[in-house]
């Protein structure tokens, strides 16, 4: 199974294509349906012209919801990064690209939306400044997509660019994680999580641990793309019907994974990228969040062998979080300034 985010300004049409795509709306919320606006990541799935798998994660455009951006991006293997053609690049685009970028995101399509709404002229200088910006990046050689939902030729040549993308190589990991992005009671069934599986398999009837409570359950039962499954794979959207703990035990952020396989950490060193567009050098001082998985949390860093980190460039550090994590090496996060 693939997984796919979309990524884009507000108002570009990132739901409404997914819909279209899948016939699955991802806005789960009635206040989302009533405003038109997305606030919390949605989910759909469908098979590709191959027949392969993919499921998307749509997330939030406005600003005011970044968290819940990122909340969706992570574990994804590829990207749907949508620009109406009426505005072309705007500043949640750039910000939704630098965010995928820091990410490590692989792949991706480029889907040019509302195309029936202007001219050809205009398309042709959106599509020219988009090339600007994403040369040199995961993107630079993207396919664009010209889409209109009223126009299906366009979408299927948008399914038929999502088949065409390399899948990610197989995990060769032993531990299972999976970061929890929703959690709810089932009538009937219980606690259900949800989330992407990283590393390794789970399996129906696995004890695990619900981090960071530490509370021990048991795998009742597993679910992919509304089917039950005896077994899940990393890389695979996951569903999990957990026994012998409440839904109020858990929350988006926390992680499932076997008991006795993870050291909890709340301090690690790492090397720290920083965008070119930050207007000042990035110094111990100040208020930061971290992003990983889909937690968020206060941090604290020290910088290790320098003072500063200048726009644009690379260094390491100490990080410092409020609670402890189960990290691997190469976890990829985002750190965000609050001040």
């Amino acid at each position: 199974m693939r997984i796919f985010a979309t990524a884009g300004h507000v108002d570009h049409g990132k739901s409404t294509l997914v819909r279209t795509l899948t016939g699955i709306d991802p806005d789960r919320w009635d206040e989302e349906k009533r405003r038109g606006l997305t606030i919390d990541i949605g989910f759909a799935h469908m098979s590709l012209p191959s027949g392969e798998s993919i499921s998307f994660i749509d997330v939030p455009g406005h600003i005011r919801f970044i968290s819940n951006m990122l909340a969706g991006v992570g574990g994804i293997h590829g990207c749907v990064l949508t620009i109406d053609a009426r505005e072309g690049w705007m500043p949640q685009t750039e910000e939704h690209f630098e965010i995928l970028r820091l990410l490590g995101v692989a792949h991706g399509v480029i889907a040019i939306t509302k195309c029936d709404l202007v001219g050809s002229d205009t398309i042709d200088s959106v599509e020219s400044l988009v090339r600007h910006r994403v040369d040199g990046s995961f993107l630079g050689d993207a396919t664009i997509v010209r889409t209109s939902i009223g126009d299906p030729t366009t979408i299927a040549a948008l399914r038929h660019q999502l088949d065409a993308l390399p899948l990610r190589a197989a995990s060769t990991g032993t531990r299972p994680r999976l970061w929890i992005d929703r959690a709810f009671a089932s009538a009937g069934a219980g606690t259900i999580v949800t989330g992407t599986l990283l590393d390794a398999t789970l399996a129906r009837g696995d004890e695990v641990v619900v981090l960071p409570a530490g509370r021990r359950a048991r795998v009742r039962g597993l679910q992919s793309r509304g089917h039950a499954i005896e077994v899940g794979r990393p890389g695979t959207r996951l569903a999990i019907n957990l026994s012998g703990v409440g839904h109020d035990d858990v929350e988006r952020g926390g992680q499932i994974v076997r008991p006795d396989e993870w050291w909890m950490a709340d301090t690690f060193d790492a090397e720290i990228h920083v965008l070119p567009a930050l207007r000042h050098a990035l110094t111990r001082r100040g208020n930061f969040l971290l992003y990983v998985g889909t937690e968020e949390l206060p941090a604290t860093i020290r910088l290790i062998g320098a003072e500063e980190i200048a726009p644009g460039s690379s260094g390491h550090a100490r990080v410092f979080v409020s609670k402890p994590l189960a990290l691997a090496p190469h976890d990829r996060f985002v750190i965000r300034e609050t001040g």
